[in-house]
């Protein structure tokens, strides 16, 4: 909230060194009590799929808080598919398997559609035939896009051998059906269903049995608008702090999403008050159609040019998302922070990461960007910006349904916003 200090300080803090400010506004931005309030306020909007009600809601409530710390914010409109489903079935002889419209959804009429089960192999895709239903188990990880090696290969089979449909088997830590990432114009003919392991088991030995199935897809479905959130809060220096964060995402999204959108509100109170840049805040939506949002601003003139940028910080999944233990299919929560999470940095500021992030799991062993990195990270990096550093990761219930606010706890939060608030006050310089 906005008080007469900070709206004098943030008036005149172009003037001020930022050790000074840093110094006139020592509030603590990263506490326990304040992470949690953002992590409950983010997951009372529910469902956060681009363009929904979720994900128009969080919006809203992000740039009320950017204007309440004196940003100044605009919309910047995109547009993404969307499908609301009405049925998704898969059926073979009295069994019911529940499962996923893959998106971009692609229907299979009124009626559904019939044809023979049959398996279709990672490697090899000798057995899938014209009109059957193709079953492909993919092997266990913990899945995020059909942009991985494996679903491509299995898309292009299933493609040319003209398959009814495909199921996709998201073999991984839950058990639970993935959703995966698209491009917004991946749409096959066919349509796309994911299950989880013990459904995909079933399917797999009533392809052994050369059994019959019955595929339904239907729903309403089509292009909606949605909306990137952008604040900026100018100094006048020409030199600019850019923090982003995607709030876009499958379902709930709380271990995906929620540690990125805390730890994004903490920095915004922080340089609000207390860095001498000038600030961009952007939270975008888009993000489970390859970082589509992310793409529209980065070649959008909001984004500022590379030579005017003095840090780029991007919060990708997984920031901060609990970790469980695994044992015979089931998941046990642990009060420990899943290290399964990667900080990629220019080379040139590992070092000093390094020396920020010293013993948070994961995130310690930096990685230069030489070999590159994924998300919106890897955009960011490709434009060109020579002062970027982000975290990404995937946790256990990444993608799942189930990835719900047990998913997130605001000390992991509050750890890893205390890292990262010591490296940009490090950095951003």
């Amino acid at each position: 909230m906005a008080t007469r200090r900070s709206v004098i300080l943030g008036a005149g803090i172009g003037a001020m060194g930022l050790e000074e400010a840093m110094a006139a506004e020592p509030a603590e931005v990263f506490t326990a009590e304040r992470v949690e309030a953002d992590l409950a306020r983010y997951d009372s909007f529910g469902l956060k799929t681009s363009g929904g009600p979720g994900d128009v809601a969080s919006g809203a409530w992000l740039a009320g808080e950017l204007r309440a710390l004196g940003f100044a914010t605009q919309a910047q409109a995109i547009e993404v598919p969307y499908f609301e489903p009405r049925e998704v079935s898969l059926a073979f002889g009295e069994t019911m398997v529940e499962g996923l419209a893959q998106a971009p959804v692609t229907l299979t009429g009124p009626g559904g559609l019939s044809g023979p089960l049959v398996r279709l192999e990672v490697w090899g895709a000798d057995a899938a035939a014209e009109g059957s239903i193709a079953v492909a188990r993919l092997p266990f990880a913990r899945w995020s896009t059909r942009q991985s090696a494996a679903i491509r290969r299995l898309l292009i089979a299933a493609a040319e051998h003209k398959v009814a449909a495909l199921v996709l088997i998201t073999d991984g830590p839950t058990g639970d059906a993935l959703a995966l990432n698209a491009a917004p114009s991946a749409q096959e003919r066919f349509p796309i269903v994911t299950v989880g392991v013990r459904g995909g088991d079933q399917l797999l030995a009533a392809a052994a049995r050369r059994e019959s199935a019955h595929v339904h897809v239907g729903g309403q479905g089509g292009l909606r608008a949605a909306h990137n959130i952008v604040g900026r809060l100018e100094r006048g220096g020409g030199r600019r702090l850019v923090v982003s964060t995607p709030r876009s995402g499958w379902f709930g999204c709380m271990g995906e999403r929620g540690g990125g959108v805390a730890a994004w509100l903490g920095l915004a109170r922080w340089a609000s008050r207390a860095c001498a840049l000038d600030l961009t805040f952007v939270a975008t939506s888009g993000h489970e159609y390859e970082n589509h949002g992310g793409q529209a601003f980065l070649h959008s003139a909001l984004a500022p040019a590379p030579d005017a940028t003095a840090l780029w910080v991007h919060l990708g999944a997984a920031l901060a998302a609990r970790d469980w233990h695994e044992a015979e299919g089931r998941l046990a929560p642990l009060p420990s922070v899943d290290p399964q999470r990667f900080l990629v940095a220019r080379p040139e500021l590992v070092a000093p990461l390094r020396a920020a992030f010293a013993g948070e799991p994961g995130l310690e062993a930096v990685y230069g960007d030489e070999a590159g990195a994924g998300g919106e990270l890897g955009e960011i990096l490709a434009a060109g910006y020579p002062r970027a550093f982000g975290i990404l990761g995937a946790h256990r219930f990444h993608h799942s349904s189930n990835d719900d606010i047990r998913c997130i706890a605001p000390e992991h939060v509050v750890s890893t916003g205390k890292a990262l608030l010591a490296a940009v006050s490090a950095l951003a310089t």
